[in-house]
């Protein structure tokens, strides 16, 4: 009997739906050490994270709720909510 090793896919959840998907499935925005809202492609620059589907009805629902920049503890700046608005019609 072989003892392979089953990898685990890592989880988050949606701040738009509140339902959770694998983490390649959804956009990350973070806030930077120094305090700068940005989105993340590759999942991998430190900070603060916060996940959103990529859909245009959770980002404004995860925006229009708080739960955005409740998450990140900052105010997200209209040039990162467009920029993450295009991400998201682009897909």
């Amino acid at each position: 009997m072989e003892n392979k090793k089953i990898k685990k896919v890592p989880v988050r959840k949606c701040l738009g739906c509140m339902q959770s998907f694998p983490k390649k499935e959804l956009i990350r925005v973070v806030r930077t050490p120094e305090g700068e809202v940005v989105l993340d492609a590759t999942g991998k620059k430190s900070g603060r994270g916060a996940y959103v589907c990529k859909s245009e009805a959770c980002l404004k629902k995860a925006i229009k709720s708080g739960r955005l920049r409740t998450n990140l503890e900052a105010d997200i700046p209209e040039e990162t909510v467009k920029e993450l608005v295009r991400e998201i019609t682009e897909e």
